[in-house]
């Protein structure tokens, strides 16, 4: 599979790394959880529909601004060993913590008190806007596009000898659209999950949820850990 075509490695790239980081228990699930067991299944699929539009904002800038600083192997190297430090940090983080997220650092509570300004200057009244506000109001989506698009540039596939996403115009669609599928996708599955539930998920089944989501990033975390280690080992470094 080596010839696989940059097109596809990107978008299933884009798609994976959605499904991965949707899936985690944050403000967005927690919001359509509350919402749509209350107000059904349109009003919570229009909530995913405005996140996932700003998701999608938040992975281009992140796309636009690491390419121009990963053209040197040094740079690579370093941004590699961000994403992988950053993968595990969440992975650990989200197995082992017994509650669902939320702000205890003075870091946290001042982005909380920002994200709390934010959306009470604008002032969501549809759904698609209070989706769409709560993702734009959370810097730390930002900040994790921005470390996962600087690993997807500079990361080789696992089935191919090319990264997962090429330095192209083509190739950042490709995994832009992929994300934008995988985004829309959970929170619709997640959307119909909880009008179909009415109130019924308790918070030790999002802490299920958020376990998994931890173990999938955890495995992900080792499995570039190895890489970046045999890299390292190939060129003396």
């Amino acid at each position: 599979m080596a010839d696989t075509h940059p097109i596809l490695v990107a978008a299933f790239a884009g798609f994976f790394c959605a499904v991965c980081f949707s899936c985690l228990p944050g403000p967005i699930n927690l919001t359509i959880l509350n919402e749509g067991a209350c107000r059904g299944f349109k009003w919570a699929i229009f909530i995913g529909l405005g996140a996932t539009v700003m998701d999608v904002i938040y992975c281009s800038i992140s796309f636009t601004g690491i390419s121009q600083i990963i053209d040197h192997g040094f740079a690579q190297t370093l941004m590699r060993v961000m994403g992988f430090v950053f993968l595990l940090f969440l992975g650990f983080k989200f197995i082992f913590s017994n509650t669902l997220p939320h702000h205890t650092s003075r870091l946290d509570k001042a982005i909380e008190k920002l994200e709390v300004r934010i959306e009470q200057k604008v002032h969501p009244h549809s759904a698609f806007a209070t989706g769409f506000v709560r993702v734009a109001a959370n810097l730390g989506v930002l900040g994790a596009w921005v470390a996962l698009a600087a690993t997807l540039l500079s990361t080789k596939a696992f089935f191919s000898t090319q990264e997962w996403v090429d330095d192209t115009v083509s190739a950042k669609i490709a995994c832009v659209t992929g994300v934008f599928a995988g985004t829309f996708l959970w929170f619709s599955f997640w959307s119909f999950l909880v009008s179909r539930g009415h109130g019924k998920f308790s918070e030790k089944s999002l802490l299920r949820l958020q376990r998994f989501s931890g173990l999938c990033l955890l495995v992900t975390a080792v499995y570039e850990g190895v890489r970046i280690a045999w890299h390292l080992s190939k060129h003396n470094i």
